[in-house]
């Protein structure tokens, strides 16, 4: 391994890949994306040719066969990170994943296990958490600026205009919650800095799909601390979240995807408000160098997988809890 740089490979062509992480390794300051495997070399070497990667690959085996490469993303459906993480780790490769994680906690156990095993880093790619609005959020909170936090609301929805778009099916891990509720659920978890201990919810299933198209969910925190967050894949953009205190309340109205336009939050006194602008950058960008940090420098990352699997854990109980119409204990 060159000191000073990790030799990415890709394992899957998907848009998030294509467009978003790729670009950002190829743009950061320690990583080198060298190759890229699909499920059919033509495709692999499709994306190659348009991205300037050296290698394709017709099957993910034998990307992870190559020793030139040092750590592998996944931006593959949700029904396949478990078998593929373990894989690489097998190989030797550390492990960028795209959220969430696993489909279960068993699994997400199950690849943490295998990279502590063979030595090797594995993190959920929830690419927000190192946007720098983000961590001003976590400081204003813990200068007491909105006094003692009690709601975190959020909201990620969008619709899906494609009728065989994975985020629908079932068998792959589809539904709202799995593909942008876990934000909500995440980002509650990182304001409060802790775990709820209840859960309630109600969603819509699909007819034709059975996956929940559209779910609301109130999660309760210890200190009456409350999170409520809706997610949907049939209804208008939105991606919020705010943070309410006895005193104020931040309010993030771009809260996942800025993209690298400047990110505006907002502190609210009653009907004052207060703008904080934080400059664009390339949150995925800003990931990818932090794990390739941890690959070159061999420490944890900042986000272990256990909170991928914390995260897991809620997202099961939401469902079930909307699927039973019942509350849930965690």
């Amino acid at each position: 391994m060159d000191s000073s740089s990790v030799r990415w490979g890709v394992i899957g062509c998907a848009g998030i890949a294509i467009n978003a992480v790729i670009p950002a390794i190829q743009a950061s300051r320690n990583g080198r994306v060298v190759a890229i495997a699909s499920r059919t070399l033509d495709k692999a070497r499709d994306a190659a040719q348009r991205l300037g990667i050296a290698h394709a690959y017709g099957s993910y085996a034998a990307l992870l066969d190559d020793k030139e490469i040092d750590a592998v993303y996944f931006p593959l459906p949700n029904n396949l990170h478990c078998e593929w993480t373990m894989r690489a780790a097998q190989k030797g490769k550390h492990v960028l994943c795209e959220k969430p994680l696993a489909l279960t906690p068993e699994e997400c156990d199950a690849m943490i296990d295998a990279c502590d095993r063979h030595g090797v880093y594995l993190m959920e790619a929830f690419m927000y958490r190192f946007h720098p609005q983000t961590d001003k959020v976590q400081e204003l909170i813990r200068q007491g600026i909105v006094g003692e936090s009690r709601l975190v609301r959020s909201a990620f929805t969008f619709p899906v205009s494609r009728p065989n778009d994975i985020r629908l099916r079932k068998d792959l891990g589809g539904g709202a919650v799995m593909d942008v509720g876990c934000y909500c659920i995440n980002v509650a978890r990182l304001m409060f800095q802790d775990e709820p201990f209840e859960v309630t919810a109600a969603a819509d299933f699909g007819a034709e799909t059975d996956v929940d198209e559209m779910l609301g969910a109130v999660l309760r925190f210890s200190d009456r601390r409350i999170a409520v967050f809706d997610c949907g894949l049939r209804t208008n953009r939105r991606e919020m979240y705010e943070v309410v205190g006895t005193k104020a309340a931040i309010e993030v109205p771009v809260a996942f995807i800025p993209r690298e336009l400047d990110a505006t939050i907002y502190i609210v006194r009653g009907r004052e408000r207060e703008a904080i602008t934080i400059p664009g950058t390339n949150e995925y960008r800003l990931m990818a160098e932090h794990f390739a940090d941890c690959v070159l420098q061999r420490h944890p990352p900042r986000f272990p997988p256990g909170d991928a699997r914390a995260n897991m854990r809620v997202i099961r109980a939401v469902l079930e809890a909307a699927r039973n119409k019942q509350i849930v204990r965690l």
